[in-house]
């Protein structure tokens, strides 16, 4: 299976999908992360934050794009869909992972509907939460109670955050979110997800076994 997730800002996508990241390695899924922006407006340095990002996906065994915007200002509509339409014709997802669209920042609510449009042909995408979504009401759920600790360790990749006194996140709330995660869908530790789409193919067959979803099109 081939997955892409989409983040606006280094540490997004560790923040609300890190360790579902984790468990697509561990079960031979290739993984590609898009960060669309540097974190420029958080005045850390690009270079730090470029670094900080590099080291959270290779820990985590993902392949790294970024998307060349600037922090605040990425643009609604077809610019921003080209840049994740270009990454969709290279990557050929199965399943995308973007930001939720209830959130409180402008960058977020914009990669979230242009990651719906760009996923036009992708056959599951999953919304996830930051700190700043809003009315995150999840119903999809992946038990990550053996790898939380390997989360908080991507997470820590991004030090320049986790030490910034008005940083976006803090290791403990985020532990205990996963907790919280977790007791609603009956497991000790979890990470959340609402779905605009869920594809669940329990159908293929032998020779389909193995197959990625846009390989199994291309043989029809």
């Amino acid at each position: 299976m081939n997955v892409l997730a989409i983040g606006c800002h280094p540490d997004d996508i560790e923040l609300g999908c890190g360790a579902t990241l984790i468990r697509h390695v561990e079960r031979g899924d290739h993984v590609t992360m898009l960060v669309l922006t540097l974190g420029q407006a958080t005045h850390q340095g690009i270079g730090l934050r470029r670094a900080e990002q590099e080291n959270a996906a290779r820990m985590i065994g993902a392949d790294l794009r970024w998307g060349g915007f600037e922090d605040g200002s990425i643009p609604e509509g077809r610019e921003t869909i080209d840049a994740m339409d270009r990454v969709i014709a290279d990557v050929r997802p199965d399943i995308l992972y973007v930001h939720a669209p209830d959130d409180s920042h402008q960058d977020h609510r914009t990669a979230s509907l242009a990651g719906v449009a760009a996923a036009r042909r992708i056959g599951t995408v999953m919304f996830y939460e930051t700190p700043s979504t809003q009315h995150f009401q999840p119903t999809m759920f992946v038990d990550i109670d053996d790898i939380v600790e390997r989360k908080l360790a991507v997470l820590q990749c991004h030090l320049s955050q986790v030490v910034r006194q008005d940083g976006p996140f803090d290791l403990e709330a985020i532990a205990a979110q996963a907790r919280f995660r977790g007791f609603q869908a009956h497991v000790r530790t979890a990470e959340g997800f609402e779905s605009t789409r869920f594809t669940w193919d329990l159908g293929a067959g032998d020779r389909q076994k193995g197959m990625s979803e846009w390989e199994r099109l291309a043989t029809m």
